[in-house]
């Protein structure tokens, strides 16, 4: 029988009840060190009606931490460095997590400040010397191949040395390579990158016969015989896995499905996980609620100008291009003459940034109050409703234009894989400032690949001092 290998939340179950007895160790020497340094001098009463629910909270704070914020990925790989930078992170979360519940539960007043002060440094000490030393435990013993299953290669000449160069070599695998196979030429007794070759392709079943093998790894060319060797040796009781393909080439994201009866490998430029994604839509939707209350502030302000400096409609709305291709209608406070669209193919020539976009500076379709409110993104407050339908996102890349769509190059095709957003990476670096459309999708390419809810909140902090110092914008 073979036990599949933990995934998610339950894989890392032992650093989160580390971090959870840190931070409950943490709140105890917080009111130990105000109170004068020892629990004993504090009044019962006020310990349990001040503190008693701060114990019980934080155990569902630290969950939601780990649920939303995936904090322990990679976490045995990180350097001590890399270590202290998560720890402070988790920490940080945890701290305004408990502050939110103050505030939900209108007990903000109540609690000593120092307390919490001296809680989220201690949180932080004790979290990162409790990950520091069980790490050590864990790598130490791996190194020792305490509880690894023993494993043996089947390859042929062509990729054996290739294959124990990826899986065979690393301390802190689950498995140990106790041999290998060379199945198209009889190599037994030899050694490979510092493994015996134990078996050719006439001694294989023998060797596993005699020999202790938990589980096979095979890696060669022949798709056919793999297959019927494969269903030979789970026969046996062996566990088998079977090389599907080399990934060398491919994106570094990249995940295993099922597709009806096939098993895929999918790869993309990104891949989120399904609680990163509920976070970013959670977070447009907030952000969408509170974006329309200034566009109805905006509104009241700005529409009797906008219908004084020119007769039409006060909100804009055109088709825009959105994730992959579908087409949406976009909503934006009017700030052009209504014959806009009809004068843009005349002003072309006097386009200043190269590609598939149109910007330029001291535009004539412009109306006289719509300089001032392009420059701080007022005319952009109605795409709040695109981002509550989900249309759109609060961070991602500008939606581009039918006719600047239809110009793309397959490259460009890009910046379309997820969905459009309010703000996004070139805006917060520089806007239009930038001429090169190429410029563009990189930054957009570079976002994409490079996203995680984090960066997303950086993009919207920039763009909050972008847009109140108008910077960029034309």
């Amino acid at each position: 029988m073979y036990k599949k290998k933990k995934r998610s939340w339950v894989k890392h179950l032992d650093f989160i009840i580390i971090d959870l007895l840190a931070a409950e160790l943490a709140l105890f020497i917080g009111v130990a060190i105000r109170f004068h340094g020892s629990i004993i001098f504090i009044d019962r009463f006020e310990w349990y009606n001040l503190y008693q629910n701060l114990v019980k909270v934080l155990p569902i704070i630290d969950l939601a931490c780990v649920l939303f914020t995936e904090t322990y990925t990679g976490i045995l790989r990180r350097t001590k460095y890399q270590e202290i930078v998560s720890t402070i992170w988790h920490a940080a979360v945890i701290f305004l997590g408990l502050l939110v519940y103050m505030l939900v539960s209108r007990t903000t007043y109540y609690y000593s400040r120092a307390v919490l002060g001296y809680f989220g440094v201690s949180m932080v000490i004790l979290s990162y010397i409790g990950r520091v030393l069980w790490k050590r435990v864990i790598r130490r013993r791996k190194l020792l191949d305490v509880n690894k299953s023993s494993m043996v290669v089947v390859a042929e000449t062509t990729t054996v040395e290739n294959c124990l160069s990826e899986i065979a070599h690393s301390p802190y695998t689950e498995f140990k390579i106790v041999g290998v196979v060379v199945v198209d030429k009889d190599m037994t007794g030899e050694t490979i990158q510092g493994i015996p070759v134990v078996a050719s392709a006439d001694t294989l079943f023998e060797y596993l016969r005699t020999n202790v093998v938990d589980e096979v790894f095979l890696d060669g060319n022949t798709r056919a015989s793999e297959e019927s060797l494969a269903a030979t040796l789970v026969e046996q009781g062996l566990t088998v896995h079977m090389s599907l393909v080399h990934t060398s080439n491919l994106m570094p994201n990249r995940i295993m499905e099922t597709y009806g009866r096939y098993v895929v490998l999918t790869t993309s430029m990104h891949i989120a996980g399904n609680r990163q994604a509920f976070v970013k839509r959670a977070m447009d939707i907030v952000g969408a609620l509170v974006g329309l209350l200034f566009t109805l502030i905006a509104f009241i302000i700005f529409a009797p100008i906008i219908k004084l400096q020119s007769k039409g409609p006060v909100f804009f709305t055109q088709t825009r291009i959105g994730k992959n291709g579908r087409r949406f209608k976009f909503y934006k406070f009017r700030t052009m003459y209504v014959d806009a669209e009809e004068r843009k193919k005349e002003l072309m020539d006097q386009n200043e940034i190269s590609g598939n976009m149109f910007k330029m500076e001291n535009d004539p379709r412009i109306i006289p109050i719509g300089h001032f409110m392009r420059k701080h993104s007022i005319d952009e407050l109605p795409q709040f409703w695109n981002v509550l339908i989900g249309d759109m996102s609060l961070v991602g890349t500008r939606p581009p234009l039918e006719d600047e769509y239809e110009n793309y190059a397959l490259h460009h095709r890009a910046r379309l894989s997820i969905k459009p957003g309010l703000t996004g990476m070139w805006q917060v670096s520089g806007r239009s400032d930038i001429t090169d459309f190429e410029e563009v999708v990189a930054l957009d390419t570079e976002y994409i690949s490079e996203w995680s809810l984090l960066l997303d909140i950086k993009i919207l902090l920039k763009t909050v001092a972008v847009v109140f110092g108008g910077k960029g914008s034309k």
